[in-house]
């Protein structure tokens, strides 16, 4: 058995501008003694897990943590713990979307908790889990959140310029998004402060550095010089500095051990 299965769902269409998709996991951490680490990328993530009980390493110590948590903007890479089997049932959102769906700041520490009527969705979902119902268990949280998205309004600063910003993979100005969100620099910049911890320039940063890192994955052998240019840096040591910024190694080490997993 693989230590690891994951399998995405697409969200409902009028969840497509603030959603990225659900996701489930199932994790064997017998097999994964080191822990599970996960890389930052331009998203948000709401999570659900069930079976043990799960800790972040932080300064080498074990952090417990409740569930549902929030895994906000990362700058560097984290590690789950946990012991046996463990599931899990997440929502990957936009980084702004977390604040226009549940009124929350996805925040700049990383990994926190939250209070939210949300979370007594906990129970339900434990039960489906547990009985295998996976697609229910999805298909209960989009509702919940298809309930949120419909208290919202669709032309709020944050969803449009957070469209434009996905449309164009992270790599427009701030005064582009600006414009797109018809706001001036100085609005756009709180409401993203408030909502994410981070500013416009950082959340396009983490996209444009996922945009990367899902091309290493599939694309290893790609030349990095002109990926840099594709993706919007200004030479390939710019790439580079910020890859490593992100995930902790240079995108060129990174293809490297892609190249040796696909042949693997």
């Amino acid at each position: 058995m693989l230590s690891i299965y994951h399998q995405e769902f697409e969200p409902p269409l009028l969840l497509k501008d603030f959603i990225k998709c659900f996701w489930y996991d199932r994790v064997d951490f017998e097999k994964l003694p080191d822990g599970l680490e996960m890389v930052p990328d331009g998203y948000a993530e709401i999570i659900f897990y069930f079976g043990s009980g799960c800790s972040i390493l932080n300064d080498g110590k074990l952090q417990p943590l409740p569930s549902p948590f929030i895994i906000g903007l990362l700058n560097h890479p984290i590690t789950f713990c946990s012991q046996g089997m463990f599931e899990i049932i997440a929502v990957r959102c936009y980084p702004w979307a977390v604040f226009d769906l549940l009124g929350l700041p996805s925040g700049k520490e990383g990994v926190q908790t939250f209070t939210h009527p949300v979370e007594q969705l906990q129970p339900d979902l434990n039960d489906l889990i547990n009985v295998g119902r996976i697609e229910e268990a999805v298909a209960e949280l989009q509702h919940c959140f298809l309930n949120a998205q419909s208290q919202i309004a669709s032309n709020s600063i944050l969803f449009r310029a957070g469209a434009a910003m996905s449309k164009a993979n992270g790599t427009l100005p701030v005064s582009k998004v600006a414009d797109a969100a018809y706001a001036t620099v100085r609005t756009l910049e709180r409401n993203f402060k408030q909502s994410s911890g981070y500013s416009v320039k950082d959340v396009s940063g983490l996209m444009r550095f996922e945009q990367v890192r899902n091309r290493l994955l599939t694309d290893p052998e790609c030349n990095l010089a002109g990926l840099a240019q594709e993706s919007g840096y200004t030479d390939q040591s710019h790439l580079s500095r910020e890859f490593k910024r992100y995930s902790g190694t240079t995108p060129a080490a990174f293809a490297r051990i892609a190249r040796g997993r696909r042949k693997g």
